[in-house]
């Protein structure tokens, strides 16, 4: 059975791929290697797991301002998620999205929107606009 969800559009586009939801909430620097997309921070519950290709479902960030230049990194590196979702809007993440845009780079939709339907594993399409079709 399909599941179709409305996100708020941070930065629009679509994309497709397997979800990846976090446990918990998570500091892209320092919680996230910028060269692989695996996650290293050591205490997280998803410690191991890579974000790469991912349709990532965030349930929040932990601080840093530099978790921008981290996702602009795993953009630059060809490791990003192939879209973000996020419980709640994080601007300083979506700003590396932006700025790896402007260098030129393709970028992954970054959206809002409830990610309690969301499971890791199940298939998740993203069409402009903000709509979240998931499958099994």
């Amino acid at each position: 059975m399909a599941v179709e969800i409305q996100g708020r559009v941070l930065i629009d586009g679509a994309a497709a791929g397997r979800v990846l939801r976090l446990a918990e909430p998570i500091s892209f620097w320092g919680g996230v290697d910028p060269t692989s997309g695996t996650v290293i921070q050591p205490a997280h519950a998803d410690a191991g797991r890579n974000v790469a290709g991912t349709v990532l479902a965030l349930p929040g960030t932990v601080g840093s301002s530099s978790s921008s230049a981290i996702m602009l990194e795993l953009v630059r590196e060809g490791v990003a998620p192939a879209a973000v979702v996020l419980a709640e809007a994080d601007a300083i993440l979506a700003l590396g999205v932006v700025v790896a845009g402007e260098l030129g780079l393709p970028c992954p939709p970054v959206l809002v929107a409830d990610i309690d339907a969301m499971r890791t594993g199940m298939d998740a399409e993203i069409s402009a606009g903000g709509i979240i079709r998931l499958g099994q």
